[in-house]
């Protein structure tokens, strides 16, 4: 059942991508020709290198916050690039050309902060500023901030609960004569390119994504036979089939196809174990020996 929900997912994923970007297969090389045509050759270069920066298993969420600036460049043009946001932040170009997440982004990749950044003004240019934040980890409907002066009952207001996430809280009398307000989460919405982020990452998956300019390939680097038959041999024990784990793993990339066919988020919490450990075979971790002896322990 978990593992139809998956493919549940990834249908979705690429119906909002077909639609957005036209592609039924997204690849890391259709992207990057999207990329190109949008937002121009010196940026999609330097997007590719802070992606060759980042970790095989991080690889995935690094093209798709680049599907996210395609898209939000689309919407809302080149002008975008060179607008400062604030008194406080520099322009998104700035950002990009010295490799520098800034304030409230400092827990992101700068591809990712990029696109929270384009994904927030695109919800902003639809829907207006937000007049609060609400954290949807609490589901608690009724009065979550502060109103602004001079609402009215039944008055709809945008409140933001991530980057590009929107929804409505309406204002109401309660019986004491007090205004509050009320989450409607049937109102919840993303702007584009938030849609864009999750769906090219859900519908590309893990990969292999091969980029331009890496030599030697990372992918046929060769991994420790040792560690493919202790994570090999875990999955068989665990639910997973050779059809989906493929023939013996030799090459990191046979291992990455390998995590995305198991579907591993979508099992039991103890799979989080085995990815672990498998991440740390793609990325040549040295965390690697304490990976497989805590999967072991488990």
């Amino acid at each position: 059942m978990r593992q139809a929900r998956a493919e549940d997912a990834r249908i979705e994923a690429r119906r909002v991508i077909r639609n957005l970007l036209g592609e039924e297969q997204p690849t890391a090389a259709m992207l990057l020709d999207d990329a190109r045509a949008m937002i121009g050759e010196a940026r999609t270069a330097r997007c590719v290198e802070l992606a060759l920066g980042a970790s095989l298993t991080r690889r995935s969420a690094e093209l798709a916050a680049v599907a996210a600036l395609v898209v939000g460049t689309r919407e809302l043009g080149e002008e975008w690039w060179k607008r400062a946001r604030g008194p406080k932040l520099p322009p998104p170009q700035e950002v990009l050309d010295t490799g520098t997440a800034v304030d409230p982004w400092t827990d992101l990749t700068v591809l990712e902060m990029l696109a929270a950044w384009i994904a927030d003004d695109a919800a902003d240019a639809l829907w207006g500023p937000p007049v609060a934040e609400v954290d949807l980890n609490s589901w608690q409907a009724e009065d979550r901030f502060r109103l602004p002066e001079g609402v009215r009952p039944g008055q709809r207001l945008v409140v933001s609960f991530d980057a590009g996430g929107r929804l409505d809280a309406v204002v109401t009398r309660r019986p004491d004569d007090d205004l509050g307000s009320n989450l409607d989460f049937h109102s919840l919405r993303y702007s584009r390119p938030a849609e864009t982020q999750w769906s090219w990452g859900v519908a590309a998956g893990l990969g292999p994504h091969p980029l331009p300019g890496e030599d030697p390939d990372p992918y046929a680097r060769e991994v420790d036979r040792g560690a493919v038959d202790i994570l090999y041999g875990w999955a068989l024990r665990h639910g997973a089939t050779r059809e989906l784990l493929g023939e013996r793993w030799r090459t990191v990339g046979e291992v990455v196809a390998a995590i995305e066919r198991v579907d591993w988020m979508w099992r039991s919490a103890e799979w989080f174990g085995w990815w672990r450990g498998a991440s740390a075979l793609v990325d040549d971790s040295g965390y690697l020996p304490y990976r497989l002896e805590e999967l072991a322990a488990g």
